[in-house]
């Protein structure tokens, strides 16, 4: 999360170069999970709100969501506590302590209900004086707070950056990563270090951030509009020059939570957000009441398909390569990709939450997919094969508000590359998506001629 910085008029103690680099060799594909804040916030009264508190019954029912519902099976490995956890005070020692009403069990405890489950554990500091909900924070704890984290088996920190310097951060962010480190334990280190310098662009050099982070947020808190979804994407596309040559396996840019399943959110709107996180390789982390999202919503979030390009070794960002008022364009490597021969994924996507756009051409060549023997397109929401596509031809779709749609491109030619069949016509402005096929029965405006004619169901 972000909040207004304190300022701590204290001298610079270290240098970057006394500290080594993360080094963890974790994170080799995004991180997949679920994370609290975004959907429960810091909600500590469970008298009146029992059931979306944090506790650690909250998070041991989520990590039973994951696992009743099959999201293990797809990626999603770890549940992440945010702030609000501990008490307000440290004890004797300095040592962070649980809160012992909430969090009765203890925190060492709770790591080993996620680990039963074959689930990784996840938490929450600040590098401040204290976090952005006025809990202890890190700043002169570093090494004691580390040591703590591993002996709680603690799988995955996130260090906020609330209440501290902005001048400090280049020491302390790689210093707790060195701490991290010394502990002997495998914990992945998620940075909100560049967030806090949105003002700042001059001080973020992601090519330090990324020898001491694993992942990193560098924009505004995410929440459950549509309003919020864009303002990230378009941050990102003016910044891809900066984050997409310092993407990759071991280092991912995070433009935060999936809100997907949240109150406010349609299904165009999930379809959306996760086809452009998907496309960007960021971490896919939930943030929403897994106990009573929709089926529709499980169903997105579950997409193997676009999980697979998400979760692709190569780790490219995908890059906007095309841009009007409101339809953009990505494209990104993918494998099987092998010398010049490349394969990739490409996504449409209409940012305009009222205006729908009819018989959308997409030339391949135009995106640069320029190779002679073409490749075989597959609908990545439709889960259905184009079949061999040449660079010289177009695919023809309809985006209705907030929608999108998402392609992979497997390059012809490579040597054991099976071919598939075209199942339908390059033009899949009369697809009927699975989503729509069980909304069907609900639509009481439109006759059916009218609803083939779009991919996507009027929200």
């Amino acid at each position: 999360m972000r909040l207004l910085l304190g300022h701590l008029l204290l001298p610079l103690l270290l240098l970057i170069s006394s500290t080594t680099c993360l080094d963890n060799g974790l994170a080799r594909t995004p991180p997949m999970g679920w994370m609290s804040w975004t959907a429960f916030y810091c909600e500590t009264d469970c008298a009146k709100h029992p059931d979306g508190c944090i506790n650690e019954d909250l998070y041991k029912a989520m990590a039973d969501q994951i696992v009743i519902d099959g999201y293990n099976l797809v990626g999603y490995k770890s549940v992440h506590i945010d702030d609000c956890w501990s008490e307000m005070e440290r004890d004797v020692n300095g040592v962070l302590v649980a809160n012992k009403t909430r969090f009765p069990s203890g925190m060492k405890k709770l790591a080993k209900y996620m680990h039963r489950l074959g689930l990784k554990f996840g938490i929450y500091e600040d590098y401040g004086t204290k976090t952005c909900a006025g809990y202890p924070g890190s700043y002169k704890h570093e090494k004691v707070d580390a040591e703590t984290f591993a002996a709680w088996d603690v799988d995955y920190l996130k260090l906020d950056g609330c209440n501290i310097d902005e001048d400090l951060m280049p020491i302390g962010y790689p210093l707790m990563g060195k701490e991290l480190n010394a502990t002997g334990r495998p914990i992945m280190y998620s940075c909100s270090w560049p967030a806090y310098l949105i003002n700042h662009p001059e001080k973020v050099d992601y090519n330090v951030i990324g020898k001491h982070c694993n992942t990193w947020r560098n924009f505004d808190d995410i929440n459950s509009s549509w309003k919020s979804i864009v303002s990230i994407i378009s941050y990102y596309d003016k910044n891809q020059d900066k984050h997409i040559p310092t993407h990759g396996p071991g280092k991912w840019h995070d433009p935060d939570m999936l809100v997907i399943g949240n109150k406010g959110i349609t299904d165009a709107m999930a379809i959306s957000q996760f086809t452009i996180w998907c496309i960007w390789s960021a971490p896919l982390i939930m943030s929403n009441d897994l106990r009573i999202i929709s089926e529709n919503s499980k169903v997105i979030l579950q997409n193997q398909e676009a999980i697979l390009i998400n979760q692709d070794p190569l780790g490219v960002m995908g890059r906007l390569v095309k841009n009007t008022t409101d339809i953009a364009t990505y494209v990104k490597q993918i494998t099987p990709s092998r010398g010049n021969k490349k394969s990739f994924a490409f996504a449409l996507l209409n940012r305009n939450e009222a205006k729908s756009y009819r018989k959308v051409e997409i030339s391949l060549s135009a995106i640069g997919l320029t190779d002679p023997a073409g490749y075989y397109v597959h609908d990545v929401w439709a889960h259905a094969d184009l079949g061999l596509v040449r660079p010289g031809d177009s695919i023809i779709v309809d985006l209705e508000p907030t929608a999108s749609v998402f392609f992979r491109a497997d390059v012809a030619g490579i040597p054991g590359h099976a071919q598939r069949r075209r199942i339908y016509p390059l033009n899949n402005s009369r697809v009927v998506y699975e989503f729509e096929k069980v909304q069907l029965s609900t639509l009481k405006k439109l006759e059916f001629a009218d609803f083939l004619r779009t991919n996507r169901v009027p929200f």
